[in-house]
């Protein structure tokens, strides 16, 4: 029998650096999703690698709650705490979403010890949007 060929540069379930010595991060990117429902913070390194997330929902926030924006403030904290402890310096932020959590992880990001270069909304604009549908015949 043939020896089964191995994939050379899969990145698929391998470890980005161990867990003991975490990465020293100095920038990176900030990503803020906040819906009606749920605020979700994403921090990522400059090549868009995740180095930390939180949500609303996994902060302990349950139903309506989750959308509030002290629970946007909670989920916040908690991923900026991470990075800061890595050693994150400046940050870029991209805003997606109508939710009312952007301005209150907005302010949280800024008392932080993080020094902010860019704040970016990124919400989907449609142009002309989707084509309605047919008129209705009787």
């Amino acid at each position: 029998m043939a020896k089964p060929i191995a994939k050379i540069g899969s990145r698929k379930n391998v470890r980005i650096g161990s867990r003991k010595h975490p990465r020293k991060i100095r920038k990176g990117i900030i990503y803020v999703q906040a819906s009606f429902n749920n605020t979700i913070v994403t921090i990522t390194d400059v090549r868009g690698r995740v180095i930390s997330w939180s949500s609303a929902g996994s902060c302990g926030f349950k139903g309506t709650r989750r959308g509030t924006p002290f629970a946007a403030e909670i989920a916040t904290g908690t991923a900026i705490q991470t990075v800061a402890d890595q050693g994150m310096k400046r940050a870029d932020i991209m805003i997606k979403g109508p939710g009312l959590g952007r301005d209150a992880a907005l302010r949280i990001i800024q008392k932080s010890s993080i020094h902010l270069r860019l704040i970016r909304d990124v919400t989907p604009m449609p142009h002309n949007g989707c084509r309605s549908p047919k008129k209705r015949r009787v």
